[in-house]
C-alpha cells in the first residue's frame, strides 16, 4: 500500500520507539529525539498545523509512539469538551493501540482501539465534515478499521531500523493535501544545541 507523506521535508526518526526495547526518545541521551527541537505547537489546535500533519506521517508509517506525542501536543491546546479534543484523544488511543500491537500485547491493544473507536462514534452525533476531510474517511469508518486491526493484528515481519512495519491497513489524511514522495535522503534534523544532524 502506498503511504504518502504530508511533511516530506522532515526526517523520520531512526527507529520507532517501543517501551523497554529501545532508548526512550526524549529522556535517554541516546534517544532519537534527545535534544531535537520539537515542532512548535500552534496557539490553537488545527488540522493545518505541522503537528497534526507530522502525526499523520508518523502514524501512517508505523511510528505510533511518536504520532501519539505529536497529537498529544494538539490535544493539550484543544478546547476542553470540544469535538476536536475528542478526535485528538481518539487518535492518541489508536496510536497507543499500534504500539501495543507491535509489542504483542493484543488485549491492551484491543482495549485502546475500543476506547478510541467509542470516541470516534460519539463524534458522529455532532457531524463535522472537517473531520472526514482531515482523516480521509468518516470517524465511524476509522472506528471500524481500528477495531478490526486490533482484533486480527498484522503478522509482523522483521524490518531494518528506521523502517517500521505499519500495523494498520489504512492510511489517514486528506487525499487533497498529501505531500509527495517517501522520506528524502539527506534530510536535516535540528537539535537544541544548534547542531544540525544529517541523516540519509
Amino acid at each position: 500500500m502506498l503511504r504518502p507523506r504530508w511533511l516530506s521535508q522532515k526526517c523520520f526518526p531512526p527507529y520507532a520507539y517501543l517501551p523497554g526495547r529501545e532508548p526512550h526518545p526524549t529522556r535517554d541521551p541516546t534517544g532519537h529525539s534527545y535534544h531535537v527541537e520539537p515542532i512548535p505547537v500552534a496557539a490553537e489546535a488545527s488540522f493545518r498545523s505541522d503537528s497534526f500533519l507530522w502525526g499523520l506521517d508518523l502514524f501512517n508509517h508505523g511510528y505510533y509512539w511518536e504520532a501519539h506525542e505529536a497529537w498529544e501536543s494538539l490535544w493539550r491546546v484543544a478546547e476542553r469538551g470540544s469535538s476536536l479534543r475528542m478526535l485528538f484523544k481518539a487518535l492518541i488511543l489508536l496510536s497507543a493501540a499500534g504500539v501495543k500491537i507491535r509489542d504483542g500485547k493484543h488485549a491492551v491493544a484491543l482495549r485502546h482501539a475500543g476506547r478510541g473507536a467509542e470516541l470516534l462514534r460519539q463524534l458522529m452525533k455532532a457531524p463535522d465534515r472537517s473531520f472526514e476531510g482531515a482523516l480521509g474517511m468518516s470517524p465511524a469508518a476509522l472506528a471500524e478499521h481500528a477495531e478490526a486491526a486490533a482484533k486480527i493484528p498484522a503478522v509482523l515481519q522483521a524490518t531494518a531500523p528506521g523502517q517500521p512495519q505499519p500495523v494498520f491497513n489504512f492510511v489517514l489524511g486528506s487525499k487533497r493535501r498529501r505531500g509527495r514522495g517517501p522520506r528524502r535522503p539527506g534530510c536535516v534534523l535540528s537539535n537544541r544545541s544548534g547542531r544540525l544532524d544529517r541523516h540519509s
